[in-house]
């Protein structure tokens, strides 16, 4: 199926979103700069900001899903499993790849970050094999990167991924629920039985509901975007009734109406995150702070399936917003720059760049320390990240599409 048929470009926008808040959080950590812009505080988003990685796990499941469900709706067979794998290696592991090689040569060997031989060898080889989140030291003491977590959940869900999927397909409400139930036993055991989340909070099991709504997602979307084709193929044969003069009130409702609903259902949608996100900044400790998460993860991810079902549908200017050239290159390169930018941040403070008075600028609350360090973050990050896009992913993505081209042509020979 045709790449370009499937993007949704508002969606652009929202993973961009997500993913400036959840770096966001994470400069925030370091700089300890409050984020207030005249009378408006913003120290709720920025404090709950590692929230909005939710949002891009559902985001993923959404986007993997969405074959599938077209597949499902029009009684076809399941995409083929070889192109999803090589389309997943193609995307994730050239960036990945050279991003952790560069961290390891250019500042764990130099900086001497490893206490010993065999704390490196585990660390680098259980990265490249996305096996660092099972064990304590490479995934909460790593200097390769604290932020590839995430990619590493995603990628252990990709290996399940087309069983799970074509589970659904044949039986979509046993598969579903059977994922929900493994992921709510083991919510439940956590919570029950452990007093420290550090190690289970963020774990693929802990994130199936997730994965769960966002294929729920996926299916409501393709029946909403039948029904959207089907009105704008019936539009052409109204339009010769209409030559000239104003639209009338029922004329407007009909064409814009539904438009209209799915804004209203967007600002809704974003009203109601913000609310839980209020809530979520009050959690306090960090044990707290990860309990809430767990509990309140499914209602999370229904207020993230609510921007995403409701953005496409929504009128011109919200859709524009999100869906433009500028969030299409940035949502581009922000996988890279969201593997880049804590290893970034973290490192400017190692070398004490920029220059600050105090040893602990952030405590002090240090300025012009503080604005001139985020933004340094957030331009670096930028900048190193469109440098690994197209310096090293695009380029390994069309020799991968070289060599496969001319394997397949020597099969056929």
């Amino acid at each position: 199926m045709n790449e370009k048929r499937q993007r949704i470009p508002e969606l652009d926008g929202l993973r961009v979103l997500m993913i400036f808040i959840v770096s966001w959080f994470h400069i925030w950590q370091q700089s300890w700069l409050s984020p207030v812009i005249g009378s408006v505080n913003l120290d709720f988003l920025v404090r709950s900001g590692y929230v909005w990685v939710d949002g891009t796990v559902l985001l993923s499941s959404f986007l993997l899903f969405l074959p599938y469900a077209k597949a499902m709706r029009r009684r076809l067979p399941a995409p083929d499993t070889r192109e999803f794998y090589y389309r997943r290696v193609r995307r994730i592991l050239p960036g990945y790849y050279f991003i952790i090689l560069a961290v390891l040569f250019g500042i764990a060997l130099p900086w001497r970050l490893y206490y010993s031989p065999q704390y490196l060898v585990k660390d680098v080889a259980t990265h490249l094999t996305f096996t660092f989140t099972f064990f304590r030291d490479t995934y909460l003491a790593t200097p390769l990167g604290a932020a590839s977590w995430t990619l590493a959940i995603e990628t252990q869900a990709y290996v399940l991924f087309p069983l799970a999927a074509r589970g659904v397909m044949k039986k979509p409400a046993l598969t579903l629920c059977l994922l929900c139930a493994v992921c709510f036993g083991f919510r439940a055991w956590c919570l029950w039985s452990l007093v420290e989340y550090d190690m289970v909070v963020n774990q693929l099991i802990n994130f199936l509901d997730v994965y769960v709504i966002g294929i729920l997602a996926a299916m409501v979307y393709v029946r909403l975007e039948e029904k959207r084709e089907a009105r704008v193929t019936a539009e052409p044969a109204e339009e010769p009734r209409k030559k000239s003069g104003k639209m009338t009130a029922q004329e407007l409702l009909k064409k814009y109406g539904g438009q209209a609903l799915a804004t209203f259902t967007f600002a809704a949608g974003f009203y109601g995150l913000l609310q839980m996100l209020h809530f979520q900044a009050l959690s306090g400790s960090t044990p707290r702070i990860q309990m809430n998460q767990m509990i309140y993860r499914p209602v999370y991810a229904v207020c993230f399936a609510v921007l995403v079902l409701s953005a496409p549908f929504a009128l011109f200017p919200l859709r524009k917003l999100l869906g433009n050239r500028i969030t299409r290159f940035l949502g581009g390169i922000s996988m890279n720059y969201y593997l880049i930018h804590q290893t970034v941040i973290v490192h400017l403070k190692r070398l004490r760049f920029p220059p600050s008075v105090s040893d602990t600028p952030n405590m002090a609350l240090e300025q012009p320390w503080q604005n001139q360090y985020t933004l340094l973050s957030f331009g670096l990050s930028l900048a190193l990240a469109i440098l690994v896009t197209y310096a090293v992913e695009k380029p390994a993505g069309r020799l991968l599409d070289a060599l496969r081209a001319k394997r397949n042509h020597a099969d056929d020979v």
